[in-house]
């Protein structure tokens, strides 16, 4: 018995996964360690629980019936920044590449052990921890750019940048996701809220009038990197 963790706080955990047998082998590892694990065992009913419950993080399996995990973390990504660990049977590298670019906060074969697969979950419900403080700060620091959600003004080099309301909110949303990828379907979801006349490939236009702004070249970006046909991500310049 890992004792060690016995004095975990309690993490609600949602399993997404049709083989039930692994998925019961994780609930009854984990809840022992003082996890409250749910299990859901296809692509739908893990939309709709991952959305509809407050979780601390999602175990998902990229195989499942009904929607492979690819697209349900699409479809949780438009709404959700929970941590979700990707579990996959195949070893194939670009798996694994599409699964982080779409969210994915990290990825495991199934041939994992129970302590990897705990050391790895503590690791992103962890980090998920100390964003979502860092987040609570009014002002995000990117090098030299400052991004001020309560007053809305951003700097860069101390100097104050003129922005429209949709490139603020492109730019806050890309600031708060501390370097991963946003792809354009969240993005559009997030600033549809704001009554916004913004679609799907306007979002291009909205970033490329960004980055004029920040003077930056998309062929060798210094702040905003697109990640083609999956979005864009905000990097912090080397130098700064």
């Amino acid at each position: 018995m890992d004792h060690n963790y016995n004095n975990e706080a309690k993490i609600r955990v949602l399993v997404i996964d049709d083989d039930r047998k692994l998925a019961r082998l994780i609930k009854d590892y984990l809840e022992p360690l003082g996890y409250d694990i749910s299990l859901v065992h296809t692509g739908p009913e893990g939309v709709v629980k991952a959305l509809s419950e407050p979780w601390q993080a999602l175990i998902l399996d990229v195989m499942l019936p009904g929607m492979d995990g690819f697209e349900v973390l699409k479809q949780i990504r438009h709404k959700s920044d929970v941590p979700v660990l990707m579990l996959t049977s195949r070893g194939d590298e670009a798996d694994r590449i599409v699964g982080l670019e779409i969210g994915a906060d990290d990825y495991l074969p199934k041939t994992f052990s129970t302590r990897e697969l705990l050391a790895r979950l503590r690791a992103v419900t962890r980090r998920s921890s100390r964003l979502a403080k860092e987040d609570a700060a009014a002002e995000i620091a990117i090098g030299n750019l400052r991004v001020n959600a309560d007053t809305r003004v951003v700097t860069l080099k101390n100097e104050e940048l003129i922005l429209t309301p949709v490139e603020f909110d492109l730019l806050l949303s890309l600031a708060r996701a501390k370097g991963r990828v946003k792809t354009r379907e969240s993005l559009l979801e997030e600033i549809r809220d704001r009554n916004y006349d913004v679609f799907d490939r306007s979002i291009d236009v909205h970033i490329s009038g960004l980055r004029k702004k920040l003077g930056d070249d998309p062929k060798e970006p210094r702040y905003i990197k697109t990640l083609r046909s999956a979005g864009y991500m905000l990097i912090k310049p080397e130098n700064e």
